[in-house]
């Protein structure tokens, strides 16, 4: 698969999850022209509704990207764009019951199941959309999680989670049965929260390939869910990448200026940490890690 498509185009896709409208929105790459788009407080340069551009490698890959506790997909709109740059077809749900606009999943077992499945309904929403359908492959999917969007790939990937007495205090550990989305090739896990996958064998499901970030100042997803994640995964399976003096929230976009002032935690990074510098390397990192597990 080549990058030689520059723009970028978007559609919000008609999703349900649960019986309850999943917001989510594609990009994806054409040869439209693209213009500045505002989506709430943030800004893309896409092309609404434009046609798909054809690739010369067959059906184009799919990237999902879950978000953090309470969040925004478009918090992660930076790393979207990059990989909607390099060919993918990237799926950007709005978890319902646990984002910024509806959270009243936050902090229960069932919270742990219906993330899974909602990645699992917004990739059959893809295959649903008549423009959209006809290019995206069943069979590569990149999955890429931020906090305890990490846990929802993981379990989507093949990980086997069980509830902590965080969301159950009153009934003991017990494996969850969780949605499987087929075709994942790769897995990229941004400060991940992992704590449903103790061992033993809480990840032995996940076979394809993982590339982990965290931060060495991460104080909200601290060095011990690494070490969960090493305890589990096969060595030669997972690429680590420690990011000096980056916070838990370093590993979102960029926000805008307005946006970045004090008591704004996820726009508040340690001390000299250069997030815009940082995101320029990360996300050609990701790009080129999913890249090489599509080809593989």
């Amino acid at each position: 698969m080549t990058s030689d498509v520059a723009r970028v185009g978007a559609r919000r896709l008609d999703a349900h999850s649960g019986g309850t409208a999943l917001p989510l929105l594609a990009l994806f790459p054409t040869g439209a022209a693209a213009i500045e788009q505002r989506f709430g407080p943030y800004t893309m340069t896409v092309a609404m509704d434009a046609p798909v551009a054809p690739s010369g490698e067959g059906l184009r890959p799919v990237a999902l990207i879950s978000h953090g506790n309470t969040g925004s997909p478009l918090t992660h709109r930076g790393t979207a764009m990059a990989l909607a740059q390099a060919g993918f077809v990237v799926l950007l749900p709005e978890h319902v019951g646990n984002s910024r606009s509806e959270a009243s999943l936050t902090g229960t077992v069932e919270l742990l199941r219906v993330r899974p499945q909602q990645l699992c309904d917004a990739v059959a929403a893809l295959h649903q959309d008549a423009l959209l359908s006809p290019h995206v492959s069943r069979t590569r999917h990149v999955l890429i999680g931020h906090s305890i969007g990490a846990y929802t790939v993981l379990a989507a990937a093949g990980g086997q989670p069980v509830n902590t007495p965080y969301d159950s205090p009153d009934n003991p550990p017990a494996q969850l049965d969780v949605a499987k989305l087929d075709g994942v090739v790769g897995l990229v896990l941004l400060a991940p929260a992992a704590g449903w996958f103790m061992p033993p064998a809480r990840l032995a499901g996940v076979t394809a390939p993982v590339l982990l970030f965290r931060g060495e100042e991460d104080r909200v997803t601290p060095s011990y869910h690494a070490e969960i994640l090493r305890g589990g995964l096969a060595a030669t399976q997972l690429q680590e990448i420690p990011v000096a003096n980056a916070g838990h929230f370093s590993f979102q976009s960029p926000f805008p200026a307005q946006m970045a002032v004090p008591g704004f935690a996820p726009a508040i990074d340690p001390p000299g940490f250069d997030r815009v510098a940082f995101h320029a390397e990360m996300n050609e990192q990701i790009v080129r890690f999913a890249l090489a597990c599509c080809r593989g």
